[in-house]
């Protein structure tokens, strides 16, 4: 009877330990899919908001005519919120047990905002373009919180509510701005 109570504790140190190792290993309790299924998402949509803060920045650099300083300020807060964007999201990963983007080339691998190299662009369809590309981040961050609230992940649910109310509203500011006025002058 000895025996099998000494067994009967081993198990149960082994079983405990196992959890604990786990725990260390994994520190969310939403489980191993859940961690793998929601850091994939975000780090699609980290991508793409790297993508896009590239973007954008470039166009902030770039722009040129006669509404280069509303654009050149507009442009460099879009920037700004963009990057803001970035660490939450990566950390958010790491909290759940993932990995994260770790290159340029990782990015450019996941990304679904393209690029624009091209040496010259004129400003409105600069404007047009990142409207556009903010528009497509809203919807991939979509996807992203679907998955979440498909593993019940309210925490990052609930910062990429945040963060598509600000893409919403970056993309209403250069959708406005691109805006023609009509042959009364409004």
């Amino acid at each position: 009877m000895a025996k099998s109570i000494t067994s009967s504790k081993s198990k149960k140190a082994a079983s405990a330990k196992k959890l604990q190792q786990a725990a260390i290993l994994f520190p969310t309790d939403l489980g191993q899919k859940a961690s793998k299924d929601i850091s994939g998402a975000m780090n699609s949509v980290l991508a793409d908001v790297f993508a896009l803060y590239l973007k954008t920045k470039n166009f902030h650099w770039h722009v040129s005519g006669p509404h280069f300083r509303d654009y050149h300020l507009m442009l460099d807060d879009h920037g700004d919120e963009l990057f803001a964007m970035t660490d939450p999201i990566a950390e958010r990963v790491r909290k759940l047990g993932g990995t994260t983007l770790r290159s340029i080339g990782h990015i450019s691998k996941l990304q679904s905002i393209s690029d624009n190299d091209a040496d010259f662009v004129e400003p409105s369809d600069m404007i047009a373009e990142l409207c556009q590309d903010n528009i497509k981040l809203t919807t991939r961050m979509r996807v992203a919180h679907d998955i979440c609230d498909k593993y019940n992940d309210s925490a990052t649910a609930s910062l990429i509510e945040e963060w598509i109310d600000q893409t919403e509203k970056r993309a209403w500011f250069l959708f406005e701005t691109s805006r023609k006025l009509d042959s009364s002058g409004h």
